[in-house]
């Protein structure tokens, strides 16, 4: 599944995680992070992969359409 635009800046604004540290996470530049976040163009496969894996990790789980459109939470903090 791929990830929107609305879906990351949403999984950043949650994580309370600025664009630097999320394109540091991902091994992308921040202009791909704010190209994209803004609708300017899809990241490459690669980079839009390494983008949900570093939000996954930080805590994120993307939802698919539901009826309601596609969202974002946080995991179930263990412990």
């Amino acid at each position: 599944m791929s990830i929107s635009p609305d879906q990351c800046r949403a999984a950043r604004a949650i994580l309370n995680m600025e664009q630097n540290a999320l394109a540091a996470a991902a091994s992308v530049s921040r202009g791909v992070i704010i190209d994209f976040e803004k609708g300017r163009r899809t990241p490459g496969t690669n980079n839009l992969a390494a983008i949900r894996a570093a939000l996954e990790t930080a805590g994120v789980i993307f939802i698919d359409q539901n009826g309601n459109g596609p969202g974002v939470r946080l995991r179930e903090r263990q412990g």
